[in-house]
């Protein structure tokens, strides 16, 4: 049986159809749930405020610079775990949490970003070093390293590095989350205190 190709007039309406399926299909797969970051929670002043500070944007890897969970397999290879993200790029959110932290701890005069064009004493640069989940020790880590500059003279007055590990049972989106946002909890502790005692 001779089949007869579809008139010139049918074109346009097939087309359509066939852009409306694999725009649909495209579509369909599940949306990754968005996690967030916790900063410290507030503390009554002890003592008079000091200085002023401008948190920095974090610095890291390019992997780091995405809003996506990182999974670090034994060989060192990195990956994304699926199911899962940041609710904004990495740095963004940590340096926003870094300044929550530290306006909620209330012993300094100010906290601020470089965009504010606020005047302070002092910048506090970090580097993400890790931000992962360990896949072969099964441990969330968290490696920050942070250097106190003087802003008058561009002058490192003091330098640190603060690391956290805390086990997760599983890796997946979820567990991961909750284990790199206890980790940063307990490195924002010490960088705080670290802060505020003068670096």
């Amino acid at each position: 049986m001779l089949l007869k190709a579809p008139s010139p007039r049918w074109l346009p309406g097939l087309f359509a159809a066939g852009l409306a399926l694999l725009l649909g299909a495209c579509g369909s797969g599940a949306v990754p749930t968005t996690f967030d970051l916790t900063a410290l929670p507030g503390a009554a002043r002890s003592g008079a405020a000091r200085r002023s500070i401008v948190v920095a944007e974090p610095v890291g890897l390019q992997p780091f610079e995405a809003d996506r969970i990182i999974v670090r397999e034994p060989g060192g290879s990195v990956s994304f775990l699926g199911g899962g993200q940041w609710a904004d790029r990495l740095p963004r959110l940590v340096q926003t949490r870094v300044i929550q932290s530290l306006e909620n701890a209330n012993r300094l005069k100010s906290v601020s970003r470089p965009g504010d064009k606020v005047a302070a004493d002092t910048v506090l640069i970090t580097e993400l070093r890790a931000f992962d989940i360990n896949a072969g020790t099964r441990e969330a880590v968290v490696d920050l390293s942070a250097k106190l500059v003087q802003e008058s003279s561009g002058t490192v007055v003091a330098a640190r590095v603060f690391q956290a590990r805390v086990p997760v049972a599983e890796v997946n989106a979820a567990v991961a989350a909750n284990g790199l946002d206890r980790a940063l909890s307990m490195v924002l502790a010490d960088l705080v205190r670290w802060i505020n005692a003068g670096g």
